[in-house]
Protein backbone atom coordinates (compact mmCIF):
# COMPACT_ATOMS: atom_id res chain seq x y z
CA UNK A 1 0.00 0.00 0.00
CA UNK A 2 1.15 3.44 -0.93
CA UNK A 3 2.11 5.95 1.52
CA UNK A 4 0.64 9.78 1.82
CA UNK A 5 3.45 12.27 1.62
CA UNK A 6 3.38 14.03 4.79
CA UNK A 7 1.90 17.43 4.39
CA UNK A 8 0.72 20.28 6.54
CA UNK A 9 -2.58 22.17 6.33
CA UNK A 10 -5.89 20.79 4.63
CA UNK A 11 -4.34 18.32 1.84
CA UNK A 12 -3.26 16.19 3.93
CA UNK A 13 -6.81 15.71 5.36
CA UNK A 14 -8.32 15.61 2.78
CA UNK A 15 -5.94 13.09 1.19
CA UNK A 16 -5.94 10.95 4.83
CA UNK A 17 -9.97 11.29 3.85
CA UNK A 18 -10.18 9.93 0.14
CA UNK A 19 -7.95 7.51 1.26
CA UNK A 20 -9.83 6.15 3.72
CA UNK A 21 -13.18 6.25 2.09
CA UNK A 22 -11.40 3.86 -0.58
CA UNK A 23 -9.95 1.69 2.57
CA UNK A 24 -14.08 1.63 4.09
CA UNK A 25 -15.77 1.11 0.52
CA UNK A 26 -13.15 -1.89 -0.14
CA UNK A 27 -13.73 -3.43 3.14
CA UNK A 28 -10.08 -3.12 4.01
CA UNK A 29 -11.52 -1.90 7.51
CA UNK A 30 -14.86 -4.32 8.52
CA UNK A 31 -18.22 -3.13 9.75
CA UNK A 32 -18.80 -2.09 13.04
CA UNK A 33 -14.53 -1.83 13.86
CA UNK A 34 -13.17 0.67 15.87
CA UNK A 35 -10.79 2.82 14.08
CA UNK A 36 -7.35 2.77 15.73
CA UNK A 37 -5.96 6.27 15.53
CA UNK A 38 -2.28 5.07 15.44
CA UNK A 39 -2.81 2.43 13.09
CA UNK A 40 -3.72 4.61 10.81
CA UNK A 41 -1.00 7.42 11.07
CA UNK A 42 1.49 4.27 10.94
CA UNK A 43 -0.67 2.72 7.64
CA UNK A 44 -1.16 6.31 5.73
CA UNK A 45 2.33 7.94 6.41
CA UNK A 46 0.80 11.44 8.41
CA UNK A 47 0.19 12.91 11.83
CA UNK A 48 -2.59 12.42 13.63
CA UNK A 49 -3.93 15.80 13.38
CA UNK A 50 -4.98 15.45 9.70
CA UNK A 51 -6.24 11.67 10.22
CA UNK A 52 -8.60 12.91 13.08
CA UNK A 53 -10.46 15.76 10.28
CA UNK A 54 -10.33 12.82 8.10
CA UNK A 55 -12.50 10.97 10.29
CA UNK A 56 -14.64 13.51 11.36
CA UNK A 57 -15.77 14.01 7.66
CA UNK A 58 -16.59 10.78 7.01
CA UNK A 59 -18.37 11.05 9.66
CA UNK A 60 -20.41 13.38 8.43
CA UNK A 61 -20.86 11.78 5.47
CA UNK A 62 -22.05 8.92 7.20
CA UNK A 63 -19.32 6.35 6.94
CA UNK A 64 -18.45 6.19 10.34
CA UNK A 65 -19.71 6.90 13.85
CA UNK A 66 -19.13 8.57 16.95
CA UNK A 67 -18.55 6.03 19.57
CA UNK A 68 -20.16 7.21 23.18
CA UNK A 69 -16.24 7.04 25.06
CA UNK A 70 -14.64 8.94 22.17
CA UNK A 71 -13.21 8.11 18.69
CA UNK A 72 -15.44 6.53 15.50
CA UNK A 73 -16.45 2.89 14.49
CA UNK A 74 -17.10 2.07 10.65
CA UNK A 75 -20.80 1.91 10.46
CA UNK A 76 -22.79 -0.95 8.64
CA UNK A 77 -26.08 -0.67 6.81
CA UNK A 78 -29.26 -2.38 6.69
CA UNK A 79 -30.55 -3.06 2.95
CA UNK A 80 -33.18 -1.15 4.19
CA UNK A 81 -31.22 2.01 4.63
CA UNK A 82 -29.93 1.54 1.59
CA UNK A 83 -32.92 1.19 -0.45
CA UNK A 84 -34.18 4.54 1.53
CA UNK A 85 -31.17 6.84 0.89
CA UNK A 86 -31.46 5.62 -3.09
CA UNK A 87 -35.39 6.67 -2.49
CA UNK A 88 -34.94 9.56 -1.07
CA UNK A 89 -31.78 10.42 -3.92
CA UNK A 90 -35.09 9.92 -6.51
CA UNK A 91 -37.10 12.18 -4.42
CA UNK A 92 -34.58 15.28 -4.31
CA UNK A 93 -33.53 14.62 -7.78
CA UNK A 94 -37.65 14.83 -8.83
CA UNK A 95 -37.93 18.01 -7.06
CA UNK A 96 -34.79 19.19 -8.61
CA UNK A 97 -36.21 18.25 -12.27
CA UNK A 98 -39.58 19.96 -11.39
CA UNK A 99 -38.17 22.71 -9.94
CA UNK A 100 -35.87 23.52 -13.65
CA UNK A 101 -39.04 22.84 -15.60
CA UNK A 102 -41.12 25.57 -13.46
CA UNK A 103 -38.41 28.09 -13.13
CA UNK A 104 -36.80 27.45 -16.42
CA UNK A 105 -33.38 25.92 -16.99
CA UNK A 106 -30.24 28.04 -17.92
CA UNK A 107 -29.95 27.51 -21.77
CA UNK A 108 -26.15 26.98 -21.16
CA UNK A 109 -26.77 24.19 -18.83
CA UNK A 110 -29.60 22.77 -21.12
CA UNK A 111 -27.37 22.69 -24.18
CA UNK A 112 -24.35 21.25 -22.35
CA UNK A 113 -26.69 18.03 -20.94
CA UNK A 114 -27.69 17.46 -24.38
CA UNK A 115 -24.03 17.36 -25.69
CA UNK A 116 -23.76 14.89 -22.76
CA UNK A 117 -26.53 12.82 -23.65
CA UNK A 118 -25.28 12.58 -27.25
CA UNK A 119 -21.95 11.51 -26.01
CA UNK A 120 -23.80 8.59 -23.91
CA UNK A 121 -26.03 8.13 -26.89
CA UNK A 122 -22.50 7.33 -28.90
CA UNK A 123 -20.80 4.97 -25.70
CA UNK A 124 -24.21 3.06 -26.03
CA UNK A 125 -24.58 2.47 -29.84
CA UNK A 126 -22.22 -0.23 -30.25
CA UNK A 127 -23.93 -4.17 -29.89
CA UNK A 128 -21.56 -4.16 -26.79
CA UNK A 129 -20.05 -2.45 -23.87
CA UNK A 130 -16.01 -2.90 -23.30
CA UNK A 131 -14.80 -2.08 -19.89
CA UNK A 132 -13.44 1.31 -21.54
CA UNK A 133 -16.56 2.43 -22.63
CA UNK A 134 -18.58 1.45 -19.36
CA UNK A 135 -16.19 3.27 -17.47
CA UNK A 136 -17.08 6.23 -20.27
CA UNK A 137 -20.60 6.08 -18.94
CA UNK A 138 -20.44 6.03 -15.81
CA UNK A 139 -18.41 9.13 -15.57
CA UNK A 140 -20.79 10.80 -18.35
CA UNK A 141 -23.90 9.32 -16.30
CA UNK A 142 -22.43 11.65 -13.19
CA UNK A 143 -21.97 14.38 -15.43
CA UNK A 144 -25.82 14.48 -16.65
CA UNK A 145 -27.12 14.27 -12.74
CA UNK A 146 -24.87 17.17 -11.83
CA UNK A 147 -26.06 19.13 -14.58
CA UNK A 148 -30.06 18.62 -13.16
CA UNK A 149 -28.84 19.85 -10.13
CA UNK A 150 -27.96 22.76 -11.85
CA UNK A 151 -30.62 23.65 -13.72
CA UNK A 152 -32.55 23.92 -10.39
CA UNK A 153 -30.46 26.93 -9.58
CA UNK A 154 -31.42 26.63 -6.16
CA UNK A 155 -27.71 26.51 -3.92
CA UNK A 156 -29.67 24.78 -1.37
CA UNK A 157 -31.69 22.20 -3.24
CA UNK A 158 -27.71 20.99 -4.77
CA UNK A 159 -26.50 21.08 -1.12
CA UNK A 160 -28.75 18.61 0.32
CA UNK A 161 -28.71 16.64 -3.13
CA UNK A 162 -25.04 16.49 -2.59
CA UNK A 163 -25.49 15.56 0.79
CA UNK A 164 -27.60 13.10 0.00
CA UNK A 165 -25.86 11.44 -2.61
CA UNK A 166 -22.42 10.94 -0.38
CA UNK A 167 -23.35 7.30 0.48
CA UNK A 168 -21.74 5.17 -2.01
CA UNK A 169 -24.82 3.12 -2.61
CA UNK A 170 -27.23 7.00 -3.35
CA UNK A 171 -25.29 8.00 -5.82
CA UNK A 172 -26.22 8.16 -9.58
CA UNK A 173 -23.53 5.52 -10.82
CA UNK A 174 -23.53 3.63 -7.50
CA UNK A 175 -25.10 0.46 -8.60
CA UNK A 176 -24.58 0.74 -12.14
CA UNK A 177 -21.34 -1.05 -12.32
CA UNK A 178 -23.65 -4.08 -11.12
CA UNK A 179 -24.73 -4.27 -14.71
CA UNK A 180 -21.00 -4.30 -16.31
CA UNK A 181 -20.60 -8.18 -16.88
CA UNK A 182 -24.50 -8.83 -17.06
CA UNK A 183 -26.12 -9.84 -20.36
CA UNK A 184 -28.65 -7.25 -20.46
CA UNK A 185 -26.01 -4.49 -19.38
CA UNK A 186 -26.70 -2.42 -22.65
CA UNK A 187 -30.16 -2.97 -22.64
CA UNK A 188 -30.85 -1.49 -19.05
CA UNK A 189 -28.55 1.59 -19.77
CA UNK A 190 -30.59 2.21 -22.73
CA UNK A 191 -33.31 2.28 -20.66
CA UNK A 192 -31.82 4.66 -18.55
CA UNK A 193 -30.54 6.98 -21.14
CA UNK A 194 -34.40 7.26 -22.48
CA UNK A 195 -35.49 8.46 -19.04
CA UNK A 196 -32.75 11.21 -19.52
CA UNK A 197 -33.64 12.30 -22.71
CA UNK A 198 -37.48 11.96 -21.49
CA UNK A 199 -36.69 14.31 -18.23
CA UNK A 200 -34.58 17.05 -19.74
CA UNK A 201 -37.56 17.10 -22.40
CA UNK A 202 -39.75 17.92 -20.12
CA UNK A 203 -37.76 20.48 -18.26
CA UNK A 204 -37.27 21.88 -21.74
CA UNK A 205 -41.12 21.79 -22.02
CA UNK A 206 -41.62 22.97 -18.62
CA UNK A 207 -43.68 19.82 -17.37
CA UNK A 208 -42.69 19.64 -14.14
CA UNK A 209 -45.02 17.04 -12.42
CA UNK A 210 -43.85 14.86 -15.64
CA UNK A 211 -40.18 15.74 -15.17
CA UNK A 212 -40.66 14.98 -11.30
CA UNK A 213 -42.49 11.40 -11.89
CA UNK A 214 -40.00 10.24 -14.88
CA UNK A 215 -36.58 11.11 -11.76
CA UNK A 216 -38.78 9.11 -9.22
CA UNK A 217 -39.22 6.60 -11.61
CA UNK A 218 -35.26 6.43 -12.50
CA UNK A 219 -33.82 5.86 -9.24
CA UNK A 220 -36.41 2.48 -9.44
CA UNK A 221 -33.35 1.35 -11.76
CA UNK A 222 -30.57 1.84 -8.93
CA UNK A 223 -33.00 -0.11 -6.66
CA UNK A 224 -33.19 -3.01 -8.69
CA UNK A 225 -29.58 -2.94 -9.10
CA UNK A 226 -28.95 -2.74 -5.39
CA UNK A 227 -31.14 -5.75 -5.45
CA UNK A 228 -28.75 -7.90 -7.60
CA UNK A 229 -25.39 -6.67 -5.87
CA UNK A 230 -27.02 -8.19 -2.52
CA UNK A 231 -27.68 -11.35 -4.42
CA UNK A 232 -24.39 -11.22 -6.27
CA UNK A 233 -21.43 -13.68 -4.94
CA UNK A 234 -18.30 -11.62 -6.08
CA UNK A 235 -18.69 -8.19 -4.62
CA UNK A 236 -15.07 -6.83 -5.64
CA UNK A 237 -15.87 -4.04 -7.93
CA UNK A 238 -19.12 -3.16 -6.03
CA UNK A 239 -18.16 -0.06 -3.74
CA UNK A 240 -19.69 -0.11 -0.28
CA UNK A 241 -22.13 -3.31 -0.14
CA UNK A 242 -19.31 -4.75 2.31
CA UNK A 243 -21.10 -2.45 4.48
CA UNK A 244 -24.91 -3.32 3.62
CA UNK A 245 -25.85 -6.04 5.97
CA UNK A 246 -29.14 -7.73 4.29
CA UNK A 247 -31.13 -8.03 7.24
CA UNK A 248 -32.80 -5.12 8.37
Amino acid sequence: MSSIDPDTGGSSAVKAQLRLREMLLAGELPGGARIAELALVERLGVSRTPIRAALMRLEQEGLLEALPGGGYAVRTFSERDAADAIELRGTVEGLAARLAAERGAAQVVLVEARQCLAQVDAVLAGPALDDEAFSRYVALNRRFHALLWEMAGSAVLQREIERVVSLPFASPSGFVVVQANSPQARDMLVVAQDQHRQVLAAIEAREGARAEAIMREHSRLAQRNLREALLGQDHAQMPGVRLIRQKV
